[in-house]
């Protein structure tokens, strides 16, 4: 075998050298964008939490078939929660420090939106607040590293307020889950009804604990106070079990009521023949709404699952359609780079197009208003509206002072 000179062996190692470094940057660069996903898959929660996932495997998949984010796949390290805030937090650290997600997204509850919010600021990691409502996520309590997509609380229940003040009703009751969700709907609900209806009185309040409620007792308490009108923010089995008791006690004959997010399928679906009729309430018409953009995702999600989309399956579509816009417009995984293209990133949707505000890291996304009705002895949404998210935030003054540092 003949000899190589030094010329023709350094050349055959430099060679070898760059091969390496080739391959090391071609596997680098196909190496995934890893979010850490944090969620109550299990227990009452998974009625809205199992279509979210469905939403969020839909988008992943569609959006790797395309080639990924930034020439890399996204790749999404689930954890479930069971619906307690300690075990998010253990989460979360196991997801930044043991398998280095490059950010959080997800929870449901508002106090475990709260405690992996609080988690993103102290440990600088963006966090995409997916579903938790409380206005607390991007008010009181909000960070630089915390973004939300759903309509808030306030916003919702301002939707709500609106159509209440058109009503003739004057003595009004609520009842809540009380926590700091449940709380703030009704602290919402209150100001904006009063401030277009100053006539309106509040004249009872009921506070179950969440998934414990006393319907018999809950439902004798408003009956008492023989309100015009009730607003509601129980959901799930707490709702249930409110219909059917206030049903058989004729709560609701006669009586308005507004209602958040009775008319989200995930909570009036199970009702089945007992949906109550003539409901007002922010939801999910899923069958009804055919704009092109929320045809083509309800086609690819029956395609996908052999089954309709939920307003979970929509968040979480959202969720992964929001970081894969973040990422494209930050360049890169670095932390800041992507808590920067979060303000005012803008993105399509099945709802249309949505912001992030810069002021209050709070999303522009909405919600359907609409009545309760029966068709086929399920309940269903009719004569709804779309009510952009944009329209039901407090201005800029408003907000600096809900928002300290702001």
């Amino acid at each position: 075998m003949p000899r190589m000179n030094v010329r023709t062996r350094l050349t055959v190692l430099l060679g070898t050298v760059l091969a390496i470094l080739s391959f090391g940057v071609a596997h680098a660069q196909q190496d995934p964008i890893k979010i850490g996903e944090i969620n109550s898959y299990t227990g009452p929660l998974a009625a809205f939490t199992v279509p979210y996932r469905n939403g969020w495997e839909l988008a992943v998949e569609e959006i790797n078939a395309k080639g990924g984010v930034l020439g890399r796949p996204l790749e999404v390290i689930a954890r479930d929660d069971g619906g307690k805030p300690a075990n998010a937090i253990k989460f979360a650290e196991e997801l930044t420090r043991r398998e280095n997600v490059d950010l959080l997204a997800g929870t449901f509850l508002s106090n475990i939106g709260l405690a992996v919010a609080d988690f993103a600021s102290r440990n600088k990691t963006l966090f995409i607040a997916s579903e938790p409502l409380s206005d607390a996520v991007v008010w009181s309590k909000g960070n630089d590293y915390t973004f939300r997509l759903r309509p808030s609380t306030y916003m919702q229940a301002a939707m709500l307020a609106e159509e209440a003040a058109k009503l003739p009703a004057k003595r009004w009751a609520t009842v809540a889950p009380n926590y700091e969700y449940g709380q703030s709907a009704v602290k919402a609900f209150k100001e904006v009804l009063q401030a277009r209806r100053p006539d309106v009185e509040f004249v009872e309040e009921q506070w179950p604990a969440l998934f414990k409620i006393d319907a018999g007792a809950t439902v004798q308490a408003l009956a008492r106070a023989e309100p015009d009108a009730i607003f509601n923010v129980t959901f799930s089995i707490d709702l249930a079990k409110f219909v059917r008791e206030g049903q058989l006690r004729g709560l609701f004959a006669d009586r308005e009521v507004a209602s958040l997010l009775t008319g989200e399928p995930e909570y009036l679906d199970p009702l089945k023949d007992e949906a109550p009729e003539g409901w007002i309430v922010t939801g999910y018409p899923w069958q009804s709404v055919n704009t092109p953009e929320h045809r083509a995702f309800r086609a690819a999600y029956e395609t996908r699952f052999n089954d309709y989309p939920r307003a979970g399956s929509i968040v979480g579509y959202n969720t992964i359609l929001t970081i894969a816009a973040m990422l494209e417009k930050a360049g890169s995984t670095d932390t800041d780079a992507m808590v920067a293209a979060m303000k005012d990133l803008e993105l399509d949707t099945p709802f249309g197009r949505i912001t992030y505000r810069a002021l209050d890291h709070q999303s522009t996304m909405g919600a359907f208003v609409g009545r309760t009705a029966k068709v086929d002895g399920a309940g269903v949404m009719v004569d709804f509206r779309y009510a952009n998210g944009a329209d039901y935030l407090p201005d800029d003054e408003t907000v600096k002072k809900l928002r300290p540092g702001r």
